[in-house]
């Protein structure tokens, strides 16, 4: 795209939800982004400011219905975001895909592509097979090339971006045969979008650490199904718990890792996690002891779409230890799925996603 060429129109679907909310922030700051279509169901006729506090200026967008006819959506966007939960995307994307030229999801729909994976962590959504197989997953830094031009486009779970930019180095960088991978992941509350649950209500959620999934989640599954292409490493087994605490945005993740063979020393992992990420922006490769607080902490990257990554090595456990740390509405959603617009409609990467961390927060 050229510096004359006309502002990419963007739709989303989803308008009035956590990740729906940053993704209107993002796209109207963004100086090559038009929005011209906002979508919801309960909160039709509404103005994003009324939605969104933070959201003052008037967009001259109103939520609307979502048309029957997807042929109306291509006449008005380039590019539509799926911001909804997973049964919604998995209907609508069968709707949208050939009528709008780019259909990016943020659900869980199509993030899994073996069937019988995807059926065990999404019973409740049907899709069809082949369907699945076009979309392109992945995060950015890992798949850009791929995303180039494509028509559907998938995004990883915040956990998921997380723990597979932790892992990449090991796995495609080094090659190494991981045999055990143990993560321990933690949320923020806003990783449970707007749902109101009892566990959620703030005389519960404040202070706590709530193992919320002890044995098992389904960003790991996409982990697991992802990186089980990969080449020239792989990954045995992969398992997770999951705490939610009561920080509103930021997650880290804590993977420790067994390999098969010898555990490479603490220098050369992190010269292999800084040449793996040359070049790549959106990943800062730290040591921990840096900064004045140890990192990665979320606290360090929330507002931004940067996911901080540090890699030590633990001679008494032999394994490695491997820390990240994103904003989850960000780096983990809404960032992502800009980053991933960019690169498919031929624009800088960083483009509209300069923003450096707020802190404190």
């Amino acid at each position: 795209m050229t510096g004359g060429a006309p502002p990419v129109r963007v739709g989303i679907i989803g308008a009035s939800g956590l990740a729906g909310g940053d993704l209107i922030r993002l796209v109207v700051q963004h100086p090559r982004l038009r929005l011209t279509f906002l979508g919801g169901s309960s909160s039709v006729g509404r103005r994003p400011s009324e939605l969104h506090p933070g959201l003052r200026q008037d967009l001259g967008v109103s939520v609307e219905a979502v048309p029957d006819d997807p042929d109306v959506l291509a006449e008005r966007c380039d590019v539509v975001f799926l911001s909804t939960p997973a049964p919604a995307s998995a209907e609508l994307a069968a709707r949208l895909a050939d009528r709008v030229p780019c259909v990016i999801d943020l659900s869980g729909a199509f993030r899994i592509r073996t069937p019988a994976l995807h059926d065990r962590w999404y019973p409740k959504v049907s899709r069809s097979p082949e369907l699945a197989e076009r979309f392109v997953y992945g995060v950015p830094e890992l798949i850009g090339e791929r995303l180039a031009g494509a028509p559907l486009i998938s995004l990883p779970g915040c956990y998921a971006t997380a723990i597979t930019l932790g892992l990449a180095p090991l796995v495609l960088g080094l090659g190494l045969e991981l045999r055990t991978v143990v993560v321990d992941g933690k949320s923020g509350s806003s990783g449970g979008g707007l749902q109101l649950r009892t566990p959620d209500l703030h005389p519960f959620r404040s202070g706590a650490i709530a193992p919320y999934a002890p044995t098992g989640h389904r960003h790991a599954a996409e982990v697991g199904d992802f990186l089980e292409r990969a080449e020239p490493g792989r990954i045995a087994s992969l398992s997770m718990s999951a705490y939610g605490v009561s920080h509103v945005r930021g997650l880290l993740t804590s993977s420790y890792v067994f390999t098969d063979g010898d555990t490479p020393d603490a220098r050369t992992l992190h010269r292999a996690y800084l040449r793996f990420y040359k070049g790549h922006r959106f990943v800062r490769v730290r040591r921990h002891t840096e900064t004045l607080i140890p990192v990665p902490d979320p606290q360090a990257v929330l507002g931004s779409n940067y996911c901080d990554i540090a890699v030590e090595h633990d001679p008494d456990g032999d394994r490695i230890v491997v820390l990240a740390a994103l904003d989850n509405l960000v780096k983990g959603a809404a960032g992502q799925a800009v980053q991933a617009l960019n690169i498919r409609f031929g624009l800088p990467e960083e483009e509209g996603l300069t923003m450096q961390p707020v802190m404190p927060a």
